[in-house]
């Protein structure tokens, strides 16, 4: 029974050692995550700082189109997030530019830079200049989208397209009571990240409560850099776009679009940032999209609406084949 004791110490000892090596841990550029396509570095100065912005320019897998589609990720999403998207796209004939925005996944995180829409529009118009894209459709998801909007503001002779994915932003939180929160606070909260609240967060708003294991790979893109060298770096950023995100609305400019735009939703998303800061009773006000997409839509010129009744946040990882077959479509109605 000893000699049987003693054998099992060492597998005891390091049980805690091994659940730790589990947890994912990658660097604060997401060092040690593989993208599925090659990626590229765009090298520029921004507010007097030299930055890099990664991306991948993903040629048509098919006969080409002469089309090009962006992506815009979202704020828990990477370039890496449109893995399915891009192989779709690919193979009906789009070129496909998906970059990971300045503060975000591959991109650098400068210090003191001041992050606002306006600035990370600049930048991807910068980037397709380089790129030498002119005219595209630009696809935004979740805070892709309020990116996407503010884009085809400034921009409206570029964008052949406008196409949002459960963006957010489809409601002013602040001017519905949610409280003001600074950067410093959002920090504090975001230093303590885990991999199973971003889990059970991504299954309660994400994927309406049913959970496959391909979803767990974007579980551990995010986890990773909140969990490895740099996590304050992460941490902090992350921290300064959610207050871009809060004091930056564009729900009130949706009526000045200029181009034919699309909105795309799943119906069982909820997501509104602060709303837990509401008292109970209140929260139930914000994040209702079948509410907002109807108003939404109602209030962009031209806009065509398309409902999954079924689906949450990220339909295009949800349910991938029905999503793709109605973007292609969508983007070949004219």
């Amino acid at each position: 029974m000893r000699r049987w004791l003693r054998s099992l110490l060492p597998v005891l000892c390091c049980a805690p050692l091994l659940a730790l090596a589990a947890e994912p841990a990658f660097g604060p550029n997401l060092e040690g995550f593989d993208y599925p396509y090659p990626v590229g570095s765009f090298a520029f100065v921004s507010q007097g700082k030299p930055v890099k912005m990664d991306y991948m320019d993903v040629r048509p897998a098919a006969r080409a189109n002469g089309r090009t589609v962006v992506l815009l990720h979202g704020k828990n999403f990477c370039g890496a997030t449109w893995e399915g998207s891009i192989k779709a796209l690919t193979k009906a004939g789009y070129r496909v530019v998906a970059p990971d925005q300045i503060g975000f996944c591959r991109s650098t995180k400068p210090d003191g830079y001041q992050y606002s829409f306006h600035q990370l529009a600049h930048n991807t118009a910068a980037l397709l200049d380089h790129l030498g894209v002119d005219k595209h459709v630009v696809l935004g998801h979740s805070m892709g989208g309020m990116l996407a909007t503010r884009y085809a503001l400034l921009y409206p002779q570029r964008v052949e397209k406008l196409v949002l994915v459960n963006p957010i932003g489809l409601e002013d939180w602040l001017a519905k009571g949610v409280p003001y929160t600074p950067a410093d606070a959002w920090y504090q909260g975001q230093l303590k990240t885990t991999r199973d609240g971003i889990k059970q967060y991504q299954l309660t708003t994400y994927y309406n409560g049913e959970w496959r294991p391909e979803f767990d790979r974007w579980v551990d893109m995010s986890a990773g850099m909140f969990n490895g060298p740099g996590k304050e770096t992460v941490a902090w950023h992350a921290a300064l776009t959610f207050d871009m995100i809060m004091t930056q609305p564009v729900y009130h400019e949706f009526p000045r679009l200029q181009v034919p735009t699309v909105l795309i939703i799943g119906e069982h998303d909820n997501t509104a940032i602060g709303k837990h800061l509401l008292p109970k009773a209140q929260q139930s006000t914000v994040g209702d999209y079948r509410a907002m997409a109807r108003d939404v839509a109602a209030k962009i010129p031209g806009a065509v609406l398309h409902l999954y009744p079924d689906l949450a946040h990220s339909p295009q990882i949800q349910d991938p084949g029905r999503f793709h077959a109605d973007l292609l479509r969508l983007l070949g109605e004219r």
